[in-house]
């Protein structure tokens, strides 16, 4: 048996959070778990937002706060939840990132092949209850909506989960985007279950209007600005152009577990144990690294690319709601074609592609209100305001990204 631990951590946002399950104690200090500190959470927006610089592991720790708080809540409000159930929802919500690679969403792809990060945390969690002899069963039961009080996976992917609730607030705080300050506290504070249902009161209407608009004024003014949106492109250029390197030409230099997916392409929705025990090695440091040394390579475009982000010397980059024609990248070709680059190489300088943002989704997971005479409506139907097309509406936005005049001298 576990010997009973209480630790207090010091949060900027919540103030104390208190870890009182030995269980969760080791899997927080679990090495696969502190990895998280050396994972950003929001990728190249410090680029634009200098205090940005807060990690997976504080957003994974604010999760499991409010966790906590929503436990609580519910079971004031009559809503029986043992103290198994209570530890394994604070695992689930605390494992639920434990998949991100460095810089979060901006390597996967290229690091994990088509393997979704989502996955990659259910993998570590079922290697981690392995090693903790099947204590993260039930946690791993409520993250794969296998459990049979449904309103616990609710509180883990929902339109007003919990990670959402933390990264809007932790996200507004140290961005400086004030957009993104939402109530938390009066959102959880409404939470009920009914027929294992989560819902909210029907008071709480205007601050789950609040919670939505902030996260769309937040994907539109932070998550998705053009310059967190041009350094991630780029980024994603040089790792492919390393790639290419490593695999055609000369090899760079690299940490072991980046070579290892650099090396090569076999890269699939099979994610196979050695690949998992590398991914798990990687953090933000690894491309760091690897971003310094190759501003003296050899190969002319990794070197250029590289320095280019490294001192945020970025592609420009123009949105327009209307995709671009084709004529509006091959303008761009020819000022590429006057520095003597191939055409092969004008897609690390000139790309075009898409953005898009939805701010409510009700034909995904529901968002039901508990109304006055006590019956169960979805949201729509409680408030006209949400029945709107253009809230409803996926949103997209068309980029154009090309290089200024002195990034080719």
């Amino acid at each position: 048996m576990r010997k009973k631990k209480v630790t207090l951590l010091n949060d900027p946002i919540y103030g104390f959070i208190g870890i009182r399950s030995s269980l969760i104690f080791e899997v927080i200090s679990h090495p696969w778990f502190q990895r998280l500190r050396r994972i950003s959470q929001m990728g190249f927006s410090h680029y634009v937002y200098p205090g940005a610089h807060h990690t997976r592991f504080e957003h994974a720790l604010g999760t499991m706060h409010l966790m906590q708080e929503v436990i609580a809540v519910l079971r004031i409000k009559g809503v029986e939840i043992s103290e198994e159930e209570a530890e394994a929802m604070q695992l689930t919500i605390l494992l639920h990132d434990i998949g991100h690679g460095p810089f979060s969403h901006t390597t996967e792809a290229l690091l994990a092949g088509r393997v979704m990060h989502e996955e990659i945390s259910l993998e570590v969690m079922k290697r981690l209850n392995d090693q903790f002899n099947g204590a993260l069963d039930m946690a791993i039961a409520i993250f794969t909506d296998q459990y049979q009080r449904k309103f616990m996976h609710e509180l883990i992917v929902g339109q007003v989960d919990l990670d959402r609730m933390d990264y809007l607030k932790r996200d507004s705080f140290y961005s400086g985007a004030t957009e993104g300050n939402i109530n938390s506290k009066r959102i959880i504070e409404m939470m009920v279950v009914v027929d294992d249902q989560l819902a909210f009161e029907e008071k709480s209407i205007f601050s789950i209007e609040k919670f939505l608009m902030a996260r769309r004024l937040m994907y539109w003014q932070v998550y998705l600005h053009k310059t967190s949106l041009s350094a991630e492109f780029l980024l994603t250029r040089v790792l492919e152009r390393v790639r290419f390197c490593y695999q055609n030409v000369y090899k760079p230099q690299a940490s072991d577990p980046l070579a290892y997916f650099l090396s090569r392409n076999d890269l699939n929705s099979n994610l196979t144990i050695d690949q998992l025990e590398n991914f798990l090695l990687l953090d933000d440091s690894d491309v760091i690294q690897g971003l310094k040394s190759w501003q003296n390579h050899e190969d002319k475009i990794l070197t250029k690319i590289s320095d280019m982000l490294v001192n945020r010397n970025l592609l420009k980059i123009k949105i327009q709601d209307e995709p671009f024609e084709l004529q509006a990248a091959e303008s761009k070709y020819l000022r590429l074609k006057n520095y003597g680059l191939s055409e092969e190489d004008y897609r690390y300088f000139v790309f075009t592609g898409e953005i898009s943002n939805q701010t409510y989704v009700p034909q995904d997971k529901q968002i039901w209100i508990l109304t006055k005479n006590g019956s169960l409506k979805e949201l729509q139907e409680v408030d006209a305001f949400f029945n709107s097309e253009e809230l409803s509406r996926i949103q997209k936005k068309y980029y154009l990204c090309f290089p200024k005049n002195r990034h080719l001298t």
